[in-house]
Formats: C-alpha cells, structure tokens, sequence
C-alpha cells in the first residue's frame, strides 16, 4: 500500500535496512573523519573521501571542520577541564546523555581556527554542506519516507541517534570510564571490548589513544578492528592507502650493544616497552612476593599490579598513600618501581639529548643487572636487543 512506501518491506527487511545504513554512516566516522581527516593515517581517494563526507552530510548533518577540530581538540587536552567531553571532568552521565550537545558547545571559533587546518574548503562545502548542514538530514527525512512510507520515520530516527549515542555517548564516555588497558598511556582510555565490530574499531579507544596516528587500531591478536578490514578491502581497490600503522621498533636476536638506535626504538615503542616490563618484571615478582609478605598488605597488593605502573596523576591520592606504604615495607617492590619510573623519565624528560638519553640507558641497564633481581636482569637484556626496523 501506498503508506508503506515505494519499496513495501515488511518489518524484518526494514531492521536490516536500518543496520545497514547505520554500518555505513560509523564506517564514514571511523575511516573518513576520524582515521583521515581528524589523524591523518589513512589516504583516502578522492572519489571516496567525498562519498563519506556526502553520506555524513545526509545523515548526520557533520560539518567536518567541526568534527575533525573537535577530536584533535580532545587529544590535546585529554582529561583536564578544556577537553570537550571527558567523563573524568564532566561525569560519565552527562557525556552518555549530552554528547551531541558537548560537541555543538565545543565548535566555537577559536577551536575550528586552531585545530580545523587542513579540513575540505572546496566550492560544496562552503556552500552547501557548512552553511546548510540541516539541509542534508531534512533530504535524508524524505528519501526514508518515499521508499519506507511510515516506516520511514523510526528508521530516520534510528539514524539521526546513531552517532549521538554510539560515537559521541559510548565511545567519548564509556571508553574513558570503562574497560581494560592494553597501555598505559596517560589519560583514562580505555579498550571497551576487544571486538570492533559495532562502532567499526572504536571500541579499542585505549589502543588508539596511545598510537593516536596508527590506522589500524587493534594491537593483539585477540582484538577485531572492522574498520582495518575495510581499510585493507579499499586498499585492494586502489582507493586507501594506510600509514604509520607498524611499529618501527624490533627485536634483534643477539644483539646486546646498546647504542643511540637502541634509544629511539624503545622510544618510539614506549607504550609497548612498558606493556611488557608489567608482563616480565612486575607480575612475576608481585607472584613471588604474594607469600612473603604480611596479611595486612596482600589485599593492597592484589591492587598493586595496576597501581605500580599507572602514571601518578591517574592514581587516586588515598590509592597513592596504600601504594607508597606498600613500597615502604618491600625493599623488591619498591626498587622494581623505582627502575620503572627511571625508564620513563628517558622519554619523559624534555631537552635531553641522544647521547643522554643513551647515558642514561646504559646506566639503567647497568644498574638492572646489578640488582640480583632476575627479572630487572632478563629485562634489561631484552632491551638491549631492540633497533630500528630497516
């Protein structure tokens, strides 16, 4: 019947149109805004850029200066009071319930003129898709309505929800709240799940926070990114070209001299370095220590696995008294901490030069194997094996 629309579906059929179109305005987010535009990892051609700019106009109303000006934004200030939705600032609540609207309040001028460069200026989007970004969504309005009759307004909806809720609530909220870390990396981010097939990859926000210019956003081989399958379907196709997403770091089997190449690989690999310094040292001596120590500090070091190598300003100050009346009492513990804080500092410390920082590696490695502590030993010599990939 007439009321049902051109294209008559029944209800199943309609479910299935409403995820598909859906599917395809977060593939837009995931690989035009967020991996092109906004990070500048991924090549898009022309053809498709402007594809996923159209779509994003047509269902969402994206302007995407705004976007791309707003995400560098809350990389930049990441957890403090200018980033535009931090859940740790602002509350998990208001950042799953006013997303939209944290994002209309954050494109102010100043924003789109620092953080906006190198976004589309062409004659449409100056014309049509800036000035009339209402236009497109009141477009997709009556499409929906001419082909699915009724049905047509919960499927627009449904669509025009979308990203409020998923982008803008769960991934700018519950990712900065909820969720495990593969990095330590110094905000709250954190990997929702380890399956991005939902929000195309998105959900691996701690991965992505800590390697904010890799394309690829899973890091184990557990972790499903959607959005790198499409990004490899595109490449295939000749029309994406992925950057920056190896690490530029490797092992060298027999290697042990330490030189300047061995400081900038560890650096450039940091994240991943301090990954397994929680795997090799940390974990096995909290294992060896659990026994030893007295019942009032097992509970506290049950807690110390993530206390001890969660950056200081994360910690919460009543944790960061426990945790230092732990490392008071364990003379292990505490050396293992101190050598950790040490490590960072090579890349932490700003000014240094490379013969400094290389220094300061060897005394580190010196110290290590000079511990009698085994572990600081065996790690010490995985560090000496890492170079610059060729």
């Amino acid at each position: 019947m007439w009321f049902y629309g051109l294209l008559d579906l029944p209800v199943w059929q309609l479910i299935l149109v409403a995820l598909g179109l859906t599917h395809v305005t977060i593939v837009s987010v995931t690989l035009y805004l967020h991996r092109h535009s906004a990070h500048n990892s991924l090549d898009l051609h022309p053809a498709l850029a402007h594809f996923f700019r159209f779509w994003l106009w047509l269902t969402t109303g994206t302007v995407t200066k705004e976007w791309t000006a707003i995400h560098r934004k809350h990389h930049a200030t990441t957890e403090t009071e200018d980033d535009p939705h931090s859940p740790v600032v602002l509350g998990l609540k208001k950042v799953l319930t006013e997303g939209a609207e944290l994002y209309a309040g954050a494109a102010t001028p100043e924003t789109l003129e620092r953080y906006g460069q190198r976004t589309p200026e062409d004659w449409i989007e100056r014309n049509v898709y800036t000035p009339h970004h209402g236009l497109g969504i009141t477009l997709m309005a009556v499409i929906n309505l001419a082909l699915f009759g009724v049905h047509g307004i919960w499927i627009w909806a449904v669509q025009m929800m979308w990203i409020p809720v998923w982008a803008a609530g769960v991934v700018n909220g519950v990712g900065h709240y909820f969720g495990y870390r593969n990095f330590e990396c110094k905000d709250n981010a954190r990997n929702i799940v380890p399956w991005g097939l939902f929000i195309g990859g998105e959900e691996l926000h701690n991965n992505h926070h800590t390697y904010p210019n890799s394309s690829k956003l899973s890091r184990r081989w557990y972790e499903i990114d959607i959005g790198w399958g499409y990004i490899r379907l595109f490449q295939a196709l000749g029309l994406a070209t992925p950057k920056g997403y190896r690490p530029i770091a490797q092992r060298v089997p027999g290697k042990h001299a330490v030189d300047v190449e061995t400081v900038q690989a560890i650096t450039n690999n940091r994240f991943d370095i301090m990954r397994q310094y929680r795997k090799r040292v940390l974990e096995p001596a909290l294992r060896q220590q659990k026994n030893r120590v007295a019942d009032d500090l097992r509970p506290m070091l049950r807690r110390a696995r993530k206390l001890l190598v969660r950056d200081h300003e994360l910690i919460e100050p009543q944790e960061r008294q426990r945790l230092d009346s732990l490392l008071s009492r364990d003379a292990v513990l505490r050396q293992i901490h101190e050598k950790n804080q040490e490590l960072q500092a090579l890349w932490r410390r700003r000014g240094l030069k490379q013969q400094e920082k290389l220094q300061a590696l060897l005394e580190w490695c010196r110290e290590a194997e000079a511990s009698g502590i085994r572990h600081l030993e065996e790690f010490s010599a995985l560090l000496r094996s890492y170079a610059l990939r060729a």
